[in-house]
């Protein structure tokens, strides 16, 4: 019972931080860890020309998001089309 409540603390707790990167301005990218300046253009400047479909569409079309990087700014509550990244992307 308590791991059940932890799990749904932590899902909705997710849920709330999420922060889409298909919405997000350039500067509340910038204050993710991981995601400098210029790292931030290429991301504003691939979703200039589509919104990201999914994780591996996002990995592929930015250069330097590879599955750690991913995994990082999953972790801190980035999403994608309203979806973390799940482990068997990777």
């Amino acid at each position: 019972m308590r791991t059940m409540l932890v799990l749904f603390t932590l899902v909705f707790a997710s849920r709330l931080w999420a922060l889409e990167i298909n919405q997000a301005t350039e500067a509340e990218l910038d204050n993710l860890r991981g995601l400098g300046p210029a790292f931030t253009r290429r991301v504003m400047a691939a979703r200039s020309q589509q919104p990201f479909k999914d994780w591996p569409d996002l990995m592929r079309r930015v250069s330097g998001m590879g599955p750690r990087v991913a995994q990082k700014l999953s972790a801190q509550g980035l999403t994608v089309e309203g979806q973390v990244l799940s482990p068997g992307l990777l």
